[in-house]
């Protein structure tokens, strides 16, 4: 496959046409989320409730719960929230427009039915909006084909950025989806400690973000946009080093002092000749500048790229 081929694999996306399909499977995201976090003991930087990519669109893994196991699966291609317990017990629920309340009561229901009842937090968060999932009767649109246009992207961004994640040898995160921002991302560790995170993230408890940001991290993601910006990558630092919104970082990325990150279109990606390339050049660009002008021991952190059969190499 050439280069030219292989840039249609990625689809194109836009923010016109991803919301407000992806405003909806945000917030059912959240439901789908939350009761994971309501089971799985609490791992570092909240890696335990973030959701993966999937054959089929986003899924939980294995939730425990009493003395079986359950898991939550959007997949997207069949258009229904697939919910099956290690016991043998099945629901689906139709993926479609309508009420978020309407969607949680169907999963609540099918949880219940299935011996595997939870209670979660009702709130959104991190999102300006932050109705109760019980009392959202706000209409709400969902569009299968944007949602499996947005999937099919995420398998892309999936495989480039754990090809990037073989390349550390320090503490590095999985590549996960975190249903707060609703964004796919992967961070890496200098393996010290950081300043205390001031919080004040929308409708998200500060010793949540505080505990995600205990150490000095070097973060890159995937975010589908909203009406008021495209699709597009990130790269962020924290705590950012002197002079780390100057770095050499290729355009078409470029630094938003707003956000306090870099930001590489989704499109530029996808229209490039080789889109792996174009990503992972700003992965690496990014990722260069936070370890270099923060510090980071990049001789005793990092390895070679990982090839499938092949053993890291270890004199």
């Amino acid at each position: 496959m050439t280069p030219r081929d292989d840039r249609l694999m990625w689809p194109a996306l836009s923010a016109a046409s991803l919301w407000p399909t992806m405003e909806t499977l945000q917030l059912w995201a959240q439901i789908v989320g939350k009761i994971r976090l309501s089971q799985t003991p609490w791992l570092n930087h909240g890696w335990h409730v973030s959701l993966q990519v999937s054959a089929r669109g986003l899924a939980t893994g294995l939730i425990p719960h009493a003395k079986v196991g359950f898991s939550l699966e959007f997949d997207l291609v069949a258009g229904a929230l697939v919910i099956r317990v290690s016991d043998g017990g099945e629901r689906r629920i139709v993926l479609k427009s309508g009420t978020v309340a309407d969607f949680y009561a169907e999963v609540m229901d099918a949880l219940t039915a299935l011996g595997v009842a939870c209670h979660i937090d009702l709130t959104p968060d991190e999102m300006a909006e932050a109705t109760p999932f019980p009392l959202d009767e706000r209409f709400r649109t969902y569009e299968p084909e944007a949602a499996r246009d947005y999937w099919r992207a995420l398998v892309q961004v999936d495989r480039v950025f754990n090809a990037f994640r073989t390349r550390f040898l320090g503490k590095c995160s999985p590549v996960h989806l975190f249903w707060g921002a609703f964004d796919l991302a992967v961070t890496r560790f200098s393996g010290r400690t950081a300043p205390l995170h001031p919080g004040g993230v929308p409708n998200l408890p500060d010793a949540v973000t505080r505990e995600a940001y205990s150490h000095e991290v070097s973060s890159a993601g995937f975010w589908p946009g909203d009406p008021g910006r495209e699709p597009a990558f990130y790269a962020y630092a924290y705590p950012a080093p002197p002079g780390f919104e100057a770095a050499a970082v290729a355009p078409p990325a470029r630094w938003d002092a707003g956000l306090g990150e870099f930001l590489l279109p989704y499109e530029a990606v996808r229209a490039a000749d080789d889109p792996d390339a174009v990503l992972t050049a700003f992965l690496e660009a990014t990722y260069a500048a936070a370890a270099d002008l923060g510090g980071w021991d990049r001789a005793a952190l990092e390895c070679e790229a990982g090839r499938p059969r092949i053993p890291r190499r270890v004199d």
